[in-house]
């Protein structure tokens, strides 16, 4: 192997890191939804030939798919492996969740890069679509029972052939989605993002060579695998375990169990969901694939210095059986997903903290309230509104937790009201923070937020969200946050879902509104140990009003003043 110097593999790093920023960005400007436009749910990044494995990722994707992105382009190695007839100008489409997808929603391109006629590497895009058909517009089908229902499913297939455009497939797209428009916008964006990221990338091949930039892709691995050894290695050995649960699965309304035992031997980490619930019947179930992503997202949170490659998992063992949601199948449904790795992710955090309890952090809101509403414009064309929203973090050993953020899961940001009006016939009467709804502690938790939308037309709503039941924990002392709720308006007053965070089949009349009041986070850290002078700000600034203070905190209306 062509030995490489540290000044050049630093420039190296630099360099393939911007050209996965340069194709974000490309797509960020050029979608047409503003799930990818404005909330930036997509994800660029270079791929290892023959084992598919993560080489470069940008540093502005969404978090989930650094991980997921992998088993995408294994997908497509394997396919090609199984039927040949791999040529340059090839760009292969597929969403399936069972073989290296999250939810059907999530459409990833895959596009090998070859050198003098020799496969050197693949580039890959994935970007959230807003519809894809399915029962339920936007995809969240809080009652699916099989994918089918959730909405087309595509293995990977070729798009272009050579470079040659396959029509039937764009046909069957816009054949099965209520804003083909929208789809066609994002298909061209993920394109043009993967023509600019070959641009770059041949372009440095040719500066650089490709056996110098080979060289650098197998340093960043063996860098990555250092570094998490190491971080592994500074953890005590020994076996912790923590569990927590999922409100129901929108079918039967009974809790589900996301449990691990995390084992720490030397510089081996073994991870092992076994004792988490089956499948579920309803649509929050997830792959292997997603599984071991969502744990990457909640190791990269801990181990911050570990660069974003597969040498980072190659010290990590992963145990989680098909007979568990965190390893379901096909045809089982996975359009909340979402739901599913936030919990993960908080139980990876939350069994590290057992191995180092000066990691431990108090829960986030843990829920992206997963809100559509669909209707018909007054000239008869579909309208269909999708959305995430914010809530609180989890108070930590430093600081409150953050007011109105996105979740650990996402580097994304929640789509602006301006926008929201602008492409949907809907205004937000309300949009901010909520009192009382963050977990008291020493460091509170960042507070949750109320949103109340009214349609300008007759709309169908739909909810897949979480914590409804079970509301964010705190940790040390700290308190619960606030749980999640939703309603929306009748002739006879404001009703709520009998599955309390899952809602489907409710229609609304024009003018009407729903409401949706999102968790904050947990509290970290008994509440008497706050500096008062913190909790006489949360007070005037109307964080907590004077019930709470006094319930919570033991303050006095004297002590207000």
């Amino acid at each position: 192997m062509t030995p490489i110097d540290p000044v050049t593999l630093a420039v190296l790093k630099g360099r393939l890191e911007q050209i996965a920023d340069e194709m974000d960005a490309t797509l960020y400007r050029s979608a047409f939804n503003p799930i990818i436009a404005e909330a930036r749910d997509a994800c660029h990044g270079l791929y290892h030939a023959t084992t598919g494995d993560t080489l470069v990722q940008g540093t502005k994707g969404l978090p989930i798919f650094v991980g997921a992105m992998a088993f995408a382009v294994k997908a497509v190695i394997a396919k090609v492996g199984r039927e040949g007839g791999l040529h340059p100008g090839d760009t292969f489409l597929f969403n399936d969740p069972y073989s290296g997808g999250t939810h059907l929603n999530d459409f990833r391109l895959v596009r090998p890069v070859f050198r003098d006629g020799t496969l050197f590497c693949w580039l890959a895009s994935v970007g959230h679509w807003l519809d894809i058909g399915g029962n339920v517009p936007g995809g969240y089908n809080p009652k699916a029972t099989e994918s089918f229902q959730e909405g087309v499913r595509f293995p990977p297939v070729k798009l272009f052939s050579a470079g040659h455009l396959n029509q039937d497939i764009v046909d069957i797209l816009a054949a099965n989605t209520r804003v083909p428009t929208s789809n066609w916008g994002d298909l061209n964006g993920q394109l043009n993002a993967l023509d600019l990221g070959e641009r770059r990338f041949s372009a440095l091949l040719d500066e650089y060579g490709d056996a110098t930039v080979d060289a650098a892709f197998a340093a960043f691995s063996d860098r990555a695998e250092a570094l998490m050894r190491a971080a592994i290695r500074a953890l005590p050995d020994g076996r912790y375990s923590f569990s927590d649960v999922l409100d129901n699965d929108g079918i039967t309304d009974e809790p589900l169990t996301i449990a691990l035992d995390l084992t720490i031997d030397g510089d081996r980490l073994v991870l092992d969901f076994s004792r988490s619930s089956a499948p579920a019947q309803g649509p929050i179930n997830i792959s292997h694939a997603t599984t071991v992503a969502a744990c990457y997202v909640a190791l990269k949170h801990v181990f911050t210095e570990v660069p974003a490659n597969a040498g980072c998992l190659r010290p990590i063992t992963f145990t989680v059986p098909e007979t568990t949601l965190l390893g379901a199948g096909a045809p089982k449904p996975m359009a909340g997903y979402t739901e599913t790795i936030l919990r993960l992710i908080g139980v990876v955090l939350g069994a590290l903290a057992e191995a180092d309890p000066e990691r431990a952090t108090a829960a986030p809101f843990g829920t992206i309230n997963a809100l559509s509403l669909a209707g018909h414009r007054a000239d008869g064309s579909r309208w269909v509104m999708f959305s995430f929203f914010g809530g609180g973090l989890g108070g930590n050993p430093e600081t409150d937790g953050l007011s109105h953020a996105n979740n650990p899961i996402s580097t994304a940001t929640i789509p602006p009201v301006e926008i929201l009006e602008a492409a949907y016939p809907v205004v937000f009467t309300q949009w901010s923070l909520r009192p009382d709804s963050a977990g008291a502690g020493a460091h509170r938790g960042g507070l949750g937020a109320v949103y109340e939308i009214e349609t300008l037309t007759d709309a169908d709503v739909f909810l897949l969200g979480e914590r409804g039941k079970v509301a964010p924990f705190g940790v040390k002392g700290g308190q619960s946050a606030a749980l999640n709720r939703f309603a929306w308006q009748t002739p006879e007053g404001w009703a709520s879902p009998p599955m309390v965070s899952k809602v489907t089949d409710v229609r609304i009349r024009a003018g009407e509104r729903v409401r949706l009041e999102t968790p904050g986070g947990g509290g970290f850290g008994h509440p008497a140990e706050r500096d008062r002078d913190a909790l006489k700000r949360d007070l005037r600034l109307g964080y907590v009003t004077p019930e709470a203070a006094a319930r919570d905190y033991d303050l006095t209306t004297g002590d207000e003043q």
